[in-house]
């Protein structure tokens, strides 16, 4: 089991997070994908609230043994800038994204990375 820290994107509401992704990489890589989740609490459609879980293609079906795992990291970290609300596993996060509610999202996304991601930043101690 791996572990990485990777700094909210700038202009969206993770900028100054520090969000700590587990990398579990089975016997079989680069032929099976690895196993990325948060570990960090993140306000996202894409990432199961309460395990962490990714839906992003290449870590299922679209998965190809020339990713590495530097690559898959760089595309988790897209998927922060740029969601894809009609597959979510947060569906708060989705339906906010998918009725319009930009707004909505952003004040919600940026609470948690304030409550979640911020405190670990300042040593106090996060939930």
């Amino acid at each position: 089991m791996l572990s990485r820290k990777e700094g909210g994107p700038k202009d969206t509401p993770f900028e100054g997070g520090q969000f700590e992704l587990v990398i579990n990489v089975p016997e079989q890589y680069p032929l099976q994908p690895p196993s990325v989740r948060y570990r960090t609490r993140i306000f996202h459609p894409n990432v199961h609230f309460k395990t962490g879980e990714i839906c992003l293609d290449i870590l299922k079906n679209a998965w190809s043994p020339a990713w590495t795992l530097h690559s898959v990291c760089q595309a988790v970290l897209a998927l922060m800038s740029d969601p894809a609300p009609d597959s979510p596993l947060n569906c708060d996060a989705g339906n906010l994204l998918r009725f319009g509610d930009v707004r909505g999202y952003n004040s919600l996304a940026r609470m948690y990375t304030l409550d979640f991601a911020q405190a670990k930043i300042q040593g106090a101690g996060g939930r």
